[in-house]
Protein backbone atom coordinates (compact mmCIF):
# COMPACT_ATOMS: atom_id res chain seq x y z
CA UNK A 1 0.00 0.00 0.00
CA UNK A 2 1.16 3.39 -1.04
CA UNK A 3 0.95 6.06 1.57
CA UNK A 4 -0.02 9.79 0.63
CA UNK A 5 1.52 12.98 1.11
CA UNK A 6 1.01 16.36 1.49
CA UNK A 7 3.55 18.66 0.51
CA UNK A 8 3.34 22.02 1.94
CA UNK A 9 5.26 25.63 1.61
CA UNK A 10 8.43 25.32 3.31
CA UNK A 11 9.17 28.17 5.96
CA UNK A 12 10.34 31.15 4.37
CA UNK A 13 14.26 31.80 4.64
CA UNK A 14 14.78 33.57 8.12
CA UNK A 15 16.62 36.73 6.32
CA UNK A 16 13.10 37.76 4.64
CA UNK A 17 12.28 39.13 7.81
CA UNK A 18 15.66 40.56 9.39
CA UNK A 19 16.55 42.14 5.72
CA UNK A 20 13.80 42.44 3.84
CA UNK A 21 15.25 42.78 0.37
CA UNK A 22 13.64 39.79 -1.04
CA UNK A 23 10.35 39.52 0.19
CA UNK A 24 8.90 43.10 -1.06
CA UNK A 25 5.24 42.95 -1.67
CA UNK A 26 3.51 39.69 -1.86
CA UNK A 27 4.68 35.96 -2.31
CA UNK A 28 2.17 34.23 -5.26
CA UNK A 29 2.83 31.31 -7.18
CA UNK A 30 4.70 32.31 -10.83
CA UNK A 31 4.44 28.99 -12.64
CA UNK A 32 2.72 25.65 -11.12
CA UNK A 33 5.15 22.58 -12.97
CA UNK A 34 3.30 19.41 -11.81
CA UNK A 35 -0.04 18.16 -12.77
CA UNK A 36 -1.80 15.51 -11.37
CA UNK A 37 -0.25 12.28 -12.55
CA UNK A 38 2.72 13.10 -13.06
CA UNK A 39 6.03 11.68 -11.73
CA UNK A 40 8.43 13.63 -9.84
CA UNK A 41 11.69 12.43 -7.86
CA UNK A 42 13.47 14.18 -5.22
CA UNK A 43 14.50 17.70 -5.74
CA UNK A 44 12.55 18.03 -9.26
CA UNK A 45 10.63 21.48 -9.16
CA UNK A 46 6.89 22.02 -8.40
CA UNK A 47 6.33 25.97 -8.36
CA UNK A 48 8.59 28.69 -9.04
CA UNK A 49 7.53 31.72 -6.49
CA UNK A 50 8.21 35.52 -7.13
CA UNK A 51 8.78 37.84 -4.13
CA UNK A 52 8.64 40.73 -5.99
CA UNK A 53 12.54 40.93 -6.42
CA UNK A 54 13.52 37.23 -6.81
CA UNK A 55 11.84 33.73 -8.62
CA UNK A 56 12.66 30.87 -6.06
CA UNK A 57 12.25 27.38 -6.98
CA UNK A 58 10.58 25.07 -4.34
CA UNK A 59 11.21 21.60 -4.79
CA UNK A 60 9.88 17.94 -4.12
CA UNK A 61 10.88 16.68 -0.70
CA UNK A 62 10.39 13.40 -2.07
CA UNK A 63 9.65 10.73 -4.87
CA UNK A 64 6.26 9.89 -6.31
CA UNK A 65 3.50 10.37 -8.78
CA UNK A 66 1.37 14.17 -7.96
CA UNK A 67 -2.16 13.21 -6.94
CA UNK A 68 -3.81 16.39 -7.00
CA UNK A 69 -2.32 20.17 -7.29
CA UNK A 70 -3.74 22.54 -5.08
CA UNK A 71 -1.99 26.11 -5.89
CA UNK A 72 -2.50 28.04 -9.30
CA UNK A 73 -0.42 30.38 -11.18
CA UNK A 74 -0.99 33.91 -9.62
CA UNK A 75 -2.01 32.61 -6.47
CA UNK A 76 -0.42 34.20 -3.26
CA UNK A 77 1.13 31.76 -0.92
CA UNK A 78 2.29 31.39 2.68
CA UNK A 79 4.11 29.20 4.75
CA UNK A 80 2.74 25.56 5.76
CA UNK A 81 -0.03 25.82 2.54
CA UNK A 82 -0.70 22.78 1.10
CA UNK A 83 1.17 23.09 -2.51
CA UNK A 84 0.16 19.15 -4.06
CA UNK A 85 -0.70 15.61 -3.08
CA UNK A 86 1.81 13.30 -3.67
CA UNK A 87 2.00 9.97 -3.52
CA UNK A 88 5.14 8.18 -2.62
CA UNK A 89 6.96 6.01 -5.10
Amino acid sequence: MRSLVEIRMPKYPGCWTSCGNCANGDIVVQSVLVSPGGAVKRDDTLIVLETGKVAIDIPSPHDGTITEVRVQEYDPIGEGEVIALIELA
